[in-house]
């Protein structure tokens, strides 16, 4: 099960994005599937969503996969995605047309653009609202991400991911249970190295002696949704 985030896709806009806000969507998408327990697999905001939510509900997290999810992130003030305020809001009356208008980001953001029931185009989100998303989900994490202890995997981005070397071997050894491996590629893992993201959360999650089997990842095929006690991705 591969949801999307409030604001993100498909989904419609929400009224805020705060942490509460994300971690009451997840534990409502599984009280809707009749989820008592999953298997958590995140990447970047979504590992952030993912690995507080098990410590706020550790009864309801078998497992974790983290893939470039940060303990912590933009202390400093800056946020990385400032960028997208610099892009078109609106609609056009056809697709070329928005893009068109989107300049140098037309190349990376051109599968964003999505047709409306009344027949204009823009974009599938609202960049102010992509903005204070990543605005709010910046702090000190580290308590969270300590604080559940069932089996996890953190799985770093080593040529130009946002997790950095150090910091991820700091995540590693300050949760029990938690083994970290790197993939050749960027933060971007599931997109820029699919194979090597899905071989890895499907052998390395390590095991508690009395605990879940290693989470095996749903088909790459998002038609193909995997049994309903098996995984939510984020």
């Amino acid at each position: 099960m591969a949801p999307d985030q409030r604001g993100h896709g498909d989904s419609d806009r929400a009224a805020d994005y705060s942490r509460e806000g994300y971690l009451a969507d997840l534990e409502a998408l599984m009280d809707h599937l009749g989820l008592d327990r999953a298997a958590l697999l995140g990447h970047s905001l979504g590992a952030i969503n993912a690995y507080q939510f098990a410590a706020r509900h550790p009864e309801r997290v078998t497992a974790l996969v983290n893939g470039e999810g940060c303990a912590e992130l933009g202390l400093d003030g800056s946020n990385p995605l400032a960028f997208v305020l610099n892009l078109p809001e609106g609609t056009r009356p056809s697709r070329q047309a928005f893009v068109a208008q989107m300049g140098p980001f037309a190349p990376f953001l051109e599968s964003a653009v999505r047709g409306r029931p009344d027949g204009t185009w823009g974009l599938r989100f609202h960049p102010k609202d992509i903005y204070e998303s990543e605005d709010q989900v910046h702090g000190d994490h580290w308590a969270d991400w300590t604080g559940s202890a069932c089996p996890a995997l953190l799985i770093r981005g080593a040529e130009g991911g946002v997790l950095s070397a150090e910091q991820a071997a700091q995540m590693a050894a300050r949760r029990p249970g938690t083994r970290l491996v790197e993939l050749g590629t960027d933060h971007f893992l599931y997109a820029n190295d699919p194979v090597g993201t899905r071989t890895r959360s499907g052998t390395s999650l390590p095991r508690h002696s009395h605990g879940p089997q290693p989470f095996r990842p749903p088909p790459m095929d998002h038609d193909a949704a995997p049994p309903a006690d098996e995984a939510v991705g984020q």
